[in-house]
């Protein structure tokens, strides 16, 4: 068997370990030390990383290995990697600066540079710095020619080849200043926004809850912003996205309502508001914790205007039936391998860059 080959089950065999955990968290009756204890090692490393990040609750966390396990499968892996001469590869070592905003988002950049025979020093956050370590342990005992192949340097970064980088407006000045001589994929920040129309069932504006509540809103997939038809009605969204309050359970989630919310009053600011989400028309795309953006369009044709003027700074845009590339309502959380973040394709970009 090649590396490549070696590289590829390591991942598909990661996808079935991921597979095996969401089955136990389905039924906790399940002994994990009668079966692979690597299950027990994960489940506590989940619980760890909840611990220090209070936003990593064990069901995002969850929600996101159920995510890749559906995604780590030969024939998504093959199916992924097809167009691609992966044997053009020269080997490099790739600094790859993670963000921490939710559970194991910069996975898909490892999994990138390790698919296409790289190295990765990998910077992580400290906001998650506990799962990818352990997961990348696993994937060195499920191919021994990957043991190489990562590490997860904590000072400086010196030695690499090339740099994909992910933060915030401001910190991506910095990695221009540092890694700007290197090639490199430097990402800013993008938010997500919903178009809405008066046609719209109340199912399709249930799933839009999953694109607004998932990961409390700090994705930069999940829904900031609605756009909404003149005189929109707003009482189907909030009947529809009722099933959500629950989020209110969450300390750090209602701590962040009860500020905005009262920043908001001071201010004197209109606020439409259901005891767990607030919407305020604004102009802006990114919205606080707990709110959500909206403003008004007067035709689809005039709104896709807009759209396209300010594509640099949109992630994801849910519709339906209304512009080329749009995430179905539901789906902003579950992209697939090939759903590239910034539209940047991470393996072109590895495979050109020397």
């Amino acid at each position: 068997m090649t590396d490549q080959q070696q590289r590829l089950q390591a991942f598909v065999k990661l996808g079935d370990f991921f597979s095996q955990y969401c089955e136990y968290a389905n039924n906790r009756a399940l002994k994990l030390a009668d079966r692979d204890p690597n299950l027990l090692q994960l489940d506590e490393n989940i619980e760890l990383a909840g611990n220090k990040n209070g936003w990593f609750t064990r069901e995002n966390i969850e929600f996101s290995l159920k995510t890749w396990s559906t995604l780590l499968t030969a024939e998504n892996l093959e199916k992924w990697l097809m167009p691609y001469d992966l044997q053009k590869n020269t080997p490099k070592k790739v600094a790859i600066i993670m963000a921490g905003n939710i559970p194991l988002v910069g996975f898909h950049d490892f999994l990138c540079t390790l698919i296409t025979g790289n190295r990765a020093m990998v910077k992580l956050s400290s906001n998650d710095s506990i799962l990818l370590p352990f997961i990348a342990n696993y994937l060195s005992q499920a191919a021994p020619c990957l043991k190489a192949s990562f590490s997860f340097p904590e000072g400086r970064l010196d030695g690499f080849d090339a740099v994909i980088a992910t933060g915030s407006n401001n910190t991506t000045r910095y990695f221009e200043y540092y890694f700007g001589h290197k090639p490199h994929i430097i990402r800013k920040n993008r938010v997500s926004i919903a178009i809405l129309t008066d046609g719209q069932s109340p199912e399709t504006l249930r799933a839009l809850g999953d694109d607004i509540f998932r990961y409390y809103g700090l994705g930069c997939r999940s829904v900031s912003k609605l756009f909404v038809p003149e005189g929109y009605d707003f009482d189907a969204f909030f009947n529809a996205v009722y099933p959500y309050h629950s989020i209110m359970d969450h300390q750090k989630y209602i701590n962040n309502y009860d500020y905005n919310k009262a920043v908001y009053l001071m201010s004197e600011f209109k606020i439409l508001d259901n005891g767990f989400l607030m919407l305020k028309e604004d102009a802006n795309y990114g919205s606080p914790i707990a709110t959500l953006f909206y403003e008004y369009y007067k035709s689809p044709e005039d709104l896709l205007e807009r759209i396209n003027a300010d594509r640099d700074q949109l992630q994801c845009v849910v519709a339906q039936g209304l512009l080329p590339g749009e995430i179905p309502f539901g789906e902003t959380q579950i992209p697939g391998l090939q759903e590239y973040a910034d539209g940047m394709d991470t393996i072109e970009f590895l495979l050109q860059a020397q």
